[in-house]
């Protein structure tokens, strides 16, 4: 009877000891690590989070770097792609010709043609995208749009009831 008390108790020693074990694996995957070598220490940190306040109209309006030139973004996640105004488009050095509109989009005000464009960076709040595709609006659009070609990059964005945070 004794020998089967012990044997209950290292076996019970032992599950708490495991448990212990795979809970400190599991959080220490979780959370960004010290290491230290030689009295060398660093630290691993995630990216940092870029936030957009959300408007008194409700909207996250998002002042971004194009391409090194300013550019105000509606943001919509609704939209497929950045969508940019033509006056936005000539502002950044492009000048689609009739030809160049390919594409048929349908927007807010019905549809309409757009051009195939590359913006080589798309920066919001530090939020660094590059490479991204985007479409020049021929007619209808008045303000340009922060679509999913830019947001669907990131590796998080999340809206709060006064932000949106945008993870590179």
């Amino acid at each position: 009877m004794l020998r089967i008390a012990v044997i209950a108790i290292v076996a019970t020693v032992s599950a708490v000891g495991a448990a212990k074990t795979v809970v400190a694996l599991d959080t220490a995957s979780r959370e960004p690590r010290v290491v230290a070598a030689q009295a060398t220490t660093s630290v691993v940190a995630p990216p940092a989070d870029a936030a957009i306040v959300k408007a008194a109209d409700g909207h996250y309006w998002a002042e971004a770097t194009v391409n090194g030139k300013a550019v105000r973004f509606l943001v919509d996640t609704g939209a497929t792609t950045v969508a940019l105004t033509r006056e936005d488009a000539l502002r950044l050095g492009f000048n689609p010709q009739p030809a160049d509109y390919t594409y048929t989009v349908t927007t807010a005000d019905g549809q309409t043609r757009a051009a195939p464009a590359k913006l080589s960076v798309v920066s919001v709040a530090g939020a660094r995208v590059e490479n991204v595709d985007a479409l020049i609006i021929e007619k209808g659009l008045t303000t340009s749009l922060l679509g999913m070609t830019y947001l669907g990059r990131l590796s998080k964005f999340e809206a709060t009831q006064t932000s949106l945070i945008l993870r590179p």
